[in-house]
């Protein structure tokens, strides 16, 4: 089905890399969620004042607000798809990110309010009415949920959307809670007992969740979140993928929306390379990872000891120390200087976040044991964190 509507829709439609058509599919699950989503709050509506059921009215309210959400991705979307501008050089992705945060403060307010009324018929109940109608409609919207659940899932995963994805999930999370209010009913017509107002709060409860979760979902990106393991293994085998290129460090990936993503590392070569031969690779590999990425691409490159035993060696001695500290430290860009005196061991030590040492601790342990190989070494060690 998404695919019959994406032929219909979108050109180009398996072209998902392109910013157009992941715009275009955008539009097309937002505006699906509009539709269906009115659609739904008209019959749930109209059940829930046939039957008086809170319960009923708490999920029509909780479509309506869904509506709302696909309003504001269509617009999030719409603005995200921007061309970069003097005051916005990395472009508009991120707006995205903030529809969806908006999304998620919609949808918490109605799950508050509609917690708010369901206490009052907690308080004070009154009678339902139970009709055939007001089942029909009910089951037929789980139906209707579970669909756009599983439209909006693989849209979400085909244009890697953190707002279709929320989408998703809230549908998922409506067919939930549209069950329990039809369990609600159910217990009222063979027992007479009235949860309604209980099924109502609990209603609430999971449109308050899944506006509290959308809204961790956008703020992450927002605030600068660790890239997709999955990308970073891509970017390291394609810069690897080079014969000259013998390892990568520092890599830095900036999101600024998908499709707007800031890419920055180290290579490392061989230091017998002629300078304008490196210089070239380097310059293939940036336009490679652009062609690949629609981003901006910065590579340094760092010349290493091919030949000199004595480096190579040295460099296998503090990697054994460090590795006996702890195995998820690492060092790079490592090199030697000689002086009458003493030996500067120069290199960057990447200690991972939250580790058992602080920074001055781990190089005091380190500076000790190359002073116990040998009085001459000192160590001259910067700290890196690891950002992928």
């Amino acid at each position: 089905m998404v695919t019959l509507l994406a032929k219909i829709f979108i050109k180009d439609y398996d072209n998902v890399k392109d910013p157009d058509v992941r715009r275009q599919y955008g539009y097309l699950g937002s505006c699906m969620g509009i539709v269906l989503n009115v659609l739904l709050f008209i019959g749930k509506l109209v059940a829930g004042l046939v039957s008086g059921a809170i319960s009923v009215m708490a999920d029509a309210f909780n479509n309506l607000s869904d509506a709302g959400s696909s309003i504001m991705a269509l617009v999030g979307f719409k603005i995200a798809g921007a061309p970069a501008d003097k005051e916005h050089p990395f472009g508009h992705g991120r707006m995205e990110y903030v529809s969806g945060l908006i999304i998620s403060f919609i949808i918490m307010l109605m799950g508050f309010e509609l917690g708010k009324t369901s206490v009052e018929k907690i308080i004070k109940p009154e009678k339902i009415e139970i009709s055939t109608l007001t089942f029909v409609i009910l089951i037929a919207s789980i139906l209707v949920k579970m669909f756009m659940g599983y439209f909006n899932t693989v849209v979400g995963k085909k244009i890697n959307s953190t707002t279709m994805k929320a989408t998703a999930t809230d549908s998922f999370s409506d067919c939930i809670s549209t069950g329990a209010v039809i369990v609600a009913m159910i217990i009222a017509k063979l027992t007479g007992v009235n949860i309604d107002g209980y099924m109502g709060a609990l209603v609430a409860i999971f449109i308050f969740r899944t506006g509290f979760m959308t809204a961790k979902d956008s703020v992450t990106p927002l605030l600068g979140a660790r890239p997709d393991k999955e990308l970073v293994n891509e970017i390291e085998k394609t810069v690897m993928s080079y014969p000259l290129v013998i390892g990568i460090h520092d890599l830095i990936v900036n999101d600024y929306g998908v499709g707007n993503v800031v890419i920055s590392l180290h290579a490392e070569v061989p230091d017998t390379t002629n300078f304008c031969e490196a210089h070239e690779l380097i310059d293939i590999i940036e336009d490679d990872l652009k062609q690949k990425y629609k981003g901006i691409v910065s590579i340094h490159m760092d010349p290493v000891a091919m030949d000199d035993e004595e480096t190579i060696q040295l460099k296998n001695s503090v990697i054994k120390i460090i590795k006996d500290i702890d195995e998820s430290l690492s060092i790079h860009d490592f090199r030697m200087t000689k002086g009458k005196t003493h030996i500067n061991l120069i290199f960057d030590l990447v200690v991972p976040f939250g580790f058992k040492y602080g920074d001055s601790q781990v190089t005091d342990m380190i500076s000790d044991k190359l002073f116990e190989l040998d009085s001459r070494y000192f160590a001259v060690i910067s700290v890196d964190r690891d950002m992928c």
